[in-house]
């Protein structure tokens, strides 16, 4: 099934059973066409009667017994594809709520971490989002002795569906641009605010230079995670980083962007590999490996922060988040204009060049559309950037007081 591979016109080299997203899509439209709807109040009778009314009776028993087979898997299949409802904080069969959180105009509940310095004294104000698979207690936030340092205030929020904030089902890339900016006035952050997302969070920092530019005082994208169909992306170009996943990652990726409604399944199945983020097993370099050996102390908190994610349920926190993020998008970000146009704030993006996760010649690309970027590329570093203590320093500093940071490896 992997052995043959060819290019489809979206430029990516695929198995010929993802090569078009009619193949992807044929089971859904079994389920909603007229002639094959099933009838629970019927049975199954009713839908076997209503594909062999519609059979040439030449075709004899094989063709009959493929349809009873073909029944009994979808039968069987349907309820599998239904991911389970999601298990909402504070209600009464849900988690119990821990922490602070605030009611949204729509009467979702977002939940938040404050760090650093007060924010009726911080000289920088900025609303991080956080990774995939990560939470407000993202460990990318820099310390408190830095925060310190620099007059900065920080606050984490869990993104929709993650930790205790509350699922959105019909999430987007602009919604969570607009949490983000209702956050940030719910607690008083003033007319304008920077706004920070490392890897899949990047994603919100797109949405914000989108679709709020006019409240940002800065931005910073921390080797975010892009979405291989931006129709800015040369087809050369996007097919040598998707090459370069895992493929059980490219096949993840595909379902993600063709056929949503399969990803639960996809990825909670025990046939073949998921998600590699998912199953805990990421494609990792060198550079992130070391950086892993020396996170003892996150790595021993990690089991927890991870059960802590999917608290309400693995659907609206990893799930929803590979639907948005891999999905079809309303803008393509090397579409955009430049947000300070008279110099008043800036607009940064650190990549490193051994991310294996994110290849980096897809930065490159973006930063060269988008001139108006601080680029800058980090040699021998990999996706785990922000756990690199001394990167993080020089992140945090360098973004919020624009002067270069050299780096000081302990």
């Amino acid at each position: 099934m992997f052995a043959t591979t060819f290019p489809t016109s979206f430029g990516f080299y695929v198995s010929p059973f993802i090569q078009t997203p009619t193949l992807l899509t044929s089971a859904k439209s079994l389920y909603s066409s007229n002639k094959f709807k099933f009838n629970p109040k019927k049975g199954l009778n009713h839908l076997q009667d209503s594909i062999f009314c519609h059979s040439n009776s030449s075709q004899g028993m094989l063709g009959k017994v493929l349809v009873v087979l073909l029944i009994a898997g979808l039968a069987w299949a349907f309820p599998a594809l239904q991911p389970p409802p999601p298990r909402i904080c504070g209600s009464p069969d849900g988690p119990t709520v821990t922490g602070p959180r605030i009611k949204l105009r729509d009467g979702r509940h977002l939940a938040y971490k404050e760090h650093g310095v007060s924010k009726e004294t911080a000289k920088y104000k900025v609303v991080y989002a956080h990774s995939f698979s990560a939470t407000k207690y993202d460990s990318a936030v820099a310390p408190l002795e830095t925060l310190e340092e620099l007059g900065a205030y920080v606050v984490s929020f869990d993104r929709p569906g993650y930790g205790e904030s509350d699922p959105h089902p019909k999430r987007t890339i602009q919604t969570t641009a607009l949490d983000m900016e209702e956050l940030a006035d719910q607690l008083g952050l003033g007319p304008k605010f920077y706004v920070m997302g490392y890897s899949m969070g990047g994603h919100s920092v797109w949405g914000c230079l989108k679709y709020i530019p006019n409240r940002l005082a800065g931005a910073a994208l921390v080797a975010p995670v892009v979405n291989y169909w931006w129709p800015n992306f040369p087809a050369n170009i996007s097919t040598e980083g998707y090459n370069l996943q895992l493929p059980q990652d490219q096949w993840a990726l595909r379902v993600a962007h063709y056929a949503p409604w399969l990803v639960y399944w996809w990825n909670t199945q025990k046939w073949f590999p998921c998600n590699s983020v998912i199953s805990g097993k990421p494609k990792m370099s060198p550079q992130d490996l070391e950086v892993v050996s020396k996170s003892a102390k996150h790595l021993s908190k990690r089991p927890k922060l991870k059960e802590y994610a999917v608290k309400q349920g693995v659907f609206e926190s990893l799930h929803r988040d590979m639907m948005v993020g891999f999905g079809k998008w309303d803008f393509d970000p090397m579409d955009l204009k430049n947000p300070f146009p008279n110099g008043e704030g800036s607009v940064h993006l650190w990549h490193g060049d051994e991310d294996w996760v994110v290849p980096v010649m897809l930065q490159r690309y973006v930063a060269e559309r988008l001139p108006w970027i601080q680029y800058h590329e980090m040699p021998n570093v990999g996706h785990l950037v922000m756990h690199d203590p001394a990167m993080n320093e020089v992140i945090w500093k360098t973004f919020l007081t624009g002067e270069e940071e050299q780096i000081v490896h302990s």
